[in-house]
């Protein structure tokens, strides 16, 4: 008995691997469905914007897309902060794909066609914990400005 339990504090300490593809679309989704409950509205229009966004980003079928919707909705639900999606996020995509993800994001913001102070707060809150900078930040918002119109 002794002897295993030595062996079980002695192990080494097992490998850390990055987040797959399906918890990286999920930990993104679940972002997005943050953000369009913050102004207390979570609008059809926003639930559409995410889904349609979970299709481009990560080449999903409609059907994928919204049972990586459901999951979301479900860990949304049963978060704490939203460190617990922006470390994997960080662990996994470089600058560039956290930007795409952060213009994303934007999308869902406009989908109805107004940003509430809310909505603008938490999206530079996303920035930051992607360690995004606030050129990178207005970048992405004009690039989901400009796709609008």
């Amino acid at each position: 008995m002794i002897e295993s339990l030595k062996k079980l504090f002695s192990a080494p300490e097992t490998e850390h691997h990055k987040p797959d593809e399906h918890q990286l679309a999920i930990a993104a989704t679940a972002l997005m469905v943050q953000l369009s409950r913050v102004d207390s509205e979570q609008d059809e229009r926003e639930l559409q914007a995410i889904i349609d966004c979970a299709i481009r980003a990560h080449n999903l079928t409609r059907e994928e897309a919204e049972d990586i919707l459901r999951t979301a909705l479900n860990q949304a639900e049963d978060a704490t902060s939203l460190y617990e999606f922006t470390g994997q996020i960080n662990e996994a995509l470089d600058q560039d794909a956290k930007q795409s993800l952060l213009e994303n994001i934007w999308h869902v913001a406009l989908a109805d066609d107004r940003i509430d102070k809310y909505e603008e707060h938490l999206i530079r809150r996303i920035a930051d914990l992607l360690h995004l900078n606030h050129r990178e930040f207005m970048q992405a918002r004009h690039r989901a400005e400009s796709a609008r119109s």
